[in-house]
């Protein structure tokens, strides 16, 4: 028989000095953090860490901020911790397409403009297709100009010339059949110059109509009678600000930042910019 330990376990074969709440271990001191700094009992929110001064700055539920030294002498959920400054965070991947669909060709520096143009009808026009299309286009090396209006595009091909290595491809509103634009369109297509131009449209009355009506939360595009300009027709039927042209623009900036990628607008103007693109980068 075996006589029972009087004295129990060694006492000596543990780790006797470690302290009750157990050692610190080093923790990031990530935003948000709740932690306690046990010499003042100051117990707050990490708001900011200064990594040349080595410091973290807590914020207590009075809305109250301190300054202590990173390190250890703080409690996180009641054991202690040395804190450190948080990890870096990795520069975002670089997008692999761009807005327009088309795949993003990283490091490479916009090459130098061609003489060829893409002429637009309107500010918006140019503003939109920069917006989806920029990036191609400065691959490319396609530089977009907006017209006063169709009725102004003669003028603007005379001066310009179009020729074998200086094309001019043109986007048009509203370009249906029997339109004062489809005339304007054909008369320049039988002109000399017209090999050179290519001139496509869209069905919309205004560029506007190209953006999805659900991505600005409406069912459609409201039906604006001939009697009212169509800009601020719109604007007033859908209760937005309307009063002059500062109201206008703001409705614009409003529809463009809805535009995030092609996938926003409507598919009878991807095709015909695409177009436009091809047809003034062919060498």
């Amino acid at each position: 028989m075996t006589s029972p330990d009087r004295y129990g376990a060694d006492v000596l074969s543990t780790d006797w000095r470690a302290p009750k709440r157990g050692r610190a271990q080093e923790h990031p001191a990530d935003l948000g953090l709740v932690v306690e700094e046990v010499t003042t009992d100051w117990c707050g929110e990490i708001i900011a860490v200064d990594r040349d001064l080595f410091t973290v700055t807590l914020e207590d539920r009075r809305s109250k901020r301190r300054t202590f030294p990173l390190g250890p002498g703080f409690l996180l959920e009641g054991r202690p911790v040395i804190l450190t400054p948080p990890l870096r965070q990795k520069a975002p991947a670089a997008p692999t397409r761009t807005a327009s669909g088309s795949v993003a060709v990283q490091g490479v520096k916009a090459r130098v403009a061609r003489q060829s143009r893409i002429f637009v009808e309107g500010r918006h026009d140019a503003e939109l297709v920069e917006r989806v299309w920029g990036d191609d286009l400065r691959i490319e090396g396609v530089v977009v100009e907006y017209l006063g209006g169709v009725d102004d595009l003669a003028d603007h091909l005379r001066d310009f010339r179009p020729g074998p290595e200086r094309r001019v491809g043109v986007l048009v509103d509203h370009l249906v059949a029997g339109s004062k634009e489809s005339r304007i369109a054909q008369g320049i297509a039988r002109s000399p110059i017209g090999k050179h131009v290519l001139i496509v449209g869209h069905p919309f009355i205004d560029v506007w109509q190209a953006v999805k009506p659900e991505r600005l939360g409406i069912a459609r595009w409201p039906d604006v009678p001939r009697s009212m300009d169509w800009k601020k027709g719109t604007c007033q039927l859908l209760g937005w600000p309307h009063r002059d042209q500062a109201d206008i623009a703001r409705a614009w900036q409003h529809i463009l930042s809805k535009v995030n990628s092609f996938a926003d607008l409507d598919p009878a103007l991807l095709g015909r910019v695409e177009e436009l693109i091809d047809f003034t980068t062919q060498d």
